[in-house]
């Protein structure tokens, strides 16, 4: 899945049809915003340019033909800078030579973030539920409002929260995030059905906010 994915054939619509499904029974709000990359990842940038100097050094000092000492110095530089364009150029790479714990702590970062900026903590009941997607990042995360006890809720919104979050690990797919987004309906339904006899009343926009 990648971020155009929300633009092509009505996928933006079909997300904010998807959201209302889910709303349309519960108390509850969903957001679902979508962003390029949560963190900026320097340091991997910065660690891979140093590493392919590293190497350049080496190779110029133990390579059997001399080098030209005076160009030496550029030949470093060079090779640094050419391992921090490569860095950010090649997201797979970037991705796999940046720590797990570094990239789900950026993703957590924005998420908590994205939360407060996009009024998901100011709905009646404090019942809203952000669906934070990080495209560089390969990862779904799901922030429940106060209103919403992931414990009273039980296993089936584990499981629905799981199945988000795994849903871009193993590479772009619009269909089977989709799919799981769907997943949160029943125990939402279930744990926190519409009280009255208005229906529910939407108070945040169903369509993603993309970033």
């Amino acid at each position: 899945m990648a971020l155009r994915d929300f633009f092509v054939d009505g996928a933006r619509k079909r997300v904010g049809d998807a959201v209302e499904v889910i709303e349309r029974d519960s108390e509850v709000e969903v957001v679902v915003t979508v962003r390029k990359r949560s963190g900026h990842y320097r340091r991997t940038d910065l660690y891979t340019g140093a590493m392919l100097a590293y190497a350049m050094l080496l190779f110029m000092l133990f390579y059997p033909q001399p080098f030209d000492t005076e160009w030496m110095p550029v030949d470093v530089v060079v090779a640094f800078l050419f391992g921090v364009a490569f860095s950010l150029e090649v997201s797979a790479f970037r991705r796999a030579m940046t720590p797990k714990s570094l990239l789900d702590e950026a993703v957590r970062l924005a998420a908590h973030s994205a939360f407060y900026t996009l009024g998901v903590s100011r709905t009646t009941g404090r019942t809203g539920v952000l669906v934070f997607v990080s495209m560089f990042e390969r990862r779904v995360l799901v922030v429940p409002d106060v209103g919403v006890n992931p414990e009273a809720l039980g296993p089936e919104w584990a499981s629905a929260a799981l199945a988000l979050s795994s849903s871009l690990r193993d590479g772009p797919d619009f269909e089977l995030f989709l799919s799981a987004l769907g997943g949160l309906k029943a125990p939402l339904t279930k744990g926190l059905p519409v009280i009255g006899t208005g229906g529910h009343k939407n108070q945040l926009a169903n369509e993603p906010v993309l970033s």
